[in-house]
């Protein structure tokens, strides 16, 4: 009787002792995080959070003295099995955590409107999940927050303003949701280096200071915006990634943004206008254009382009003979110039094109004087009708 009472006592003073390792607070926080979450089939996530042990042990769970300052829930190995269920609010208990984390898994519901109490949070990163709801309007009270990446869920609502004035953030990755109305002025987030909203169902147009110039990625696409961007593009000369692709943009292209130290520029299926006409050779490793209204003749600037698009457009004239000596010395990977009103290029009819390179010329101004295959969108018209070269 004695050694039971002994082991009982032993077993109560070791579970009280551990427990006082954590702070009250943050224990009963990830008490009821854990009761609202639980693995999917083929994750292990949570084997290791035995409440009667140090909670600091438990997997992604990260202290400093007696606090939670890292909670990354999931296991974050590519491709693993992520959880299910709902976060709970309870997470704002976490009053020291900087990061917070959700690997890809089938968590859904809304974000706590409680996350605006971690005035300590510097990362949020929730993605590839099954969010629904809005976006919290306390992520915008959070001083240190850095990076907001919650992409890849089924948020809706706009954008709050008050996350454009966030003093430190340098990440903000929405894309792929269902976000609806306007992008609220950024300009005051001067530390912003990563903007990333495509794929949503955002609408309106930016004001040319309505972004910082520290901008280094950008992506819109997939979205409803529309009215001109070049006055708003030469202000952000840092930028190494542009994707405008698939919305309703309008105006000129500015020539400042093809000496910008880009490796991709997307500006297709938009509606730009006016001629394409960069001041020196172009580094860009991808310049897609196609699919707008665009006019005037190629510059041969473009032709040190490796995949340069052009096609369906209202380019005219001959197509430089830079671009042939280019494409016959595979320096160029692919060159769409279908669908325009080009009237010819010095190519001649028996060079063989490098198998590493494309050329399309199909639905010209011109027969094509080699034959190549193009892209099964292009259609099977070969030249354009004469009426409509004669204007």
């Amino acid at each position: 009787m004695e050694i039971i009472v002994f082991c009982s006592l032993l077993f109560l003073c070791s579970f009280h002792s551990v427990r006082a390792i954590l702070e009250p607070n943050d224990f009963l926080a990830l008490q009821s995080i854990r009761k609202s979450l639980r693995d999917v089939s083929g994750s292990n996530f949570f084997g290791s959070w035995d409440f009667t042990a140090d909670p600091c042990n438990f997997a992604g769970v990260f202290c400093s003295s007696d606090r939670v300052i890292a909670l990354n829930l999931g296991d974050p190995r590519a491709g693993s099995p992520g959880l299910t269920g709902k976060i709970d609010p309870s997470v704002s208990k976490l009053t020291a955590l900087a990061d917070f984390t959700v690997v890809p898994g089938r968590i859904y519901g809304p974000l706590p409107q409680s996350l605006s109490q971690l005035k300590n949070l510097r990362f949020l990163g929730v993605s590839r999940n099954f969010i629904s709801g809005e976006i919290p309007v306390g992520l915008g009270q959070l001083p240190n927050l850095r990076t907001i990446d919650l992409s890849y869920n089924q948020l809706t609502g706009t954008i709050p303003p008050s996350i454009g004035t966030l003093p430190q953030l340098t990440n903000l990755i929405l894309g792929h949701n269902r976000l609806s109305g306007s992008v609220p002025s950024l300009a005051s987030a001067q530390s912003l280096t990563r903007l990333e909203l495509k794929h949503n169902t955002l609408s309106g147009s930016f004001a040319p200071d309505s972004l910082p110039p520290s901008l280094q990625y950008l992506s819109l696409s997939w979205n409803r915006f529309t009215g001109p961007v070049d006055q708003l593009l030469t202000r952000l000369n840092r930028l190494n990634y542009l994707d405008l692709s698939l919305n309703q943009f309008t105006g000129t292209i500015p020539a400042q943004v093809f000496s910008f130290p880009l490796t991709n520029l997307q500006l297709e299926r938009n509606q730009f206008t006016g001629s394409v006409q960069p001041v020196n050779e172009v580094t860009i490793e991808t310049v897609d254009l196609s699919f707008n209204r665009l006019s005037g003749e190629i510059s041969p600037l473009l032709a040190s382009v490796q995949n340069l698009y052009l096609n369906n457009n209202g380019f005219t004239g001959q197509v430089p003979g830079s671009f042939v000596e280019r494409l016959l010395g595979a320096n160029i990977q692919i060159l769409y110039l279908q669908h325009n009103y080009l009237t010819g290029i010095a190519i001649n009819p028996t060079a063989e094109i490098p198998l590493s390179s494309t050329l399309c010329l199909q639905y010209n101004c011109m027969v094509p004087p080699i034959q190549t295959s193009c892209p099964f969108k292009a259609g099977k018209q070969k030249i354009r009708p004469a009426e409509q070269c004669n204007r």
